[in-house]
Parts: C-alpha cells; sequence; structure tokens
C-alpha cells in the first residue's frame, strides 16, 4: 500500500476555504472507494505547511488517475486546482510513501 500526501501553505485568513478545497478532495477520494483524510497539524516547525491531505493507494497508477480526474471530471478537476492555487502561498508538497507492510523484517 501507498500513501500520498500533499502538504498545502495557506495564510490563516484562507484556512477555512482551503478546508473547504481539501474536503472536497477528501469526498472525491472516497466516492472513489480511497481511504482519505485531511489532516491539520496541531505544531508547525519553521516552514512547515498549513494543512495536509492524505490519500492511501493500492498502486502508483492510482496516483496519477486520482490527480487527473480527483475531483468529478478532468475538466472538473482543472477548475478546483485553479480556484484552490489562488489562495497556497506556495505550489504544494506531494510525498509518495510506502506502507511497511512488514515490520521488523
Amino acid at each position: 500500500m501507498y500513501i500520498a500526501r500533499f502538504s498545502y501553505d495557506v495564510l490563516p485568513i484562507n484556512r477555512r476555504r482551503a478546508i473547504d478545497f481539501i474536503n472536497r478532495e477528501v469526498e472525491a477520494a472516497r466516492r472513489n472507494q480511497l481511504n482519505a483524510r485531511l489532516l491539520v497539524p496541531l505544531t508547525r516547525g519553521q516552514g512547515g505547511t498549513a494543512l495536509q491531505f492524505e490519500v492511501e493507494l493500492t498502486s502508483l497508477d492510482q496516483f496519477d488517475q486520482f490527480r487527473e480526474r480527483g475531483v468529478e471530471s478532468g475538466e472538473e478537476t482543472g477548475n478546483w486546482m485553479h480556484a484552490f492555487s489562488e489562495i497556497l502561498i506556495s505550489p504544494p508538497q506531494v510525498e509518495l510513501l510506502r506502507v511497511d507492510e512488514n515490520p521488523g523484517s
């Protein structure tokens, strides 16, 4: 299993709008039978991001599929990304992680 984690940095004044954008992404992932969640860091180191979105994937191919059609259609996803980018301080950071299914080996 893999986890794709997206980190978003926004100004405090835009936090509610950012949460709404990310919740839309969470809902879209769940409609596609993916486990997804919004993460709100309780502490932030210097340069730390304000909000994170995490989605579990069974294959890396799902990552590309989700990014292309994450929120409804490809066009709707593009519109969502454009609107969200207007309140971001910097481009989102994306991490792809592999879950260690055999800890200790």
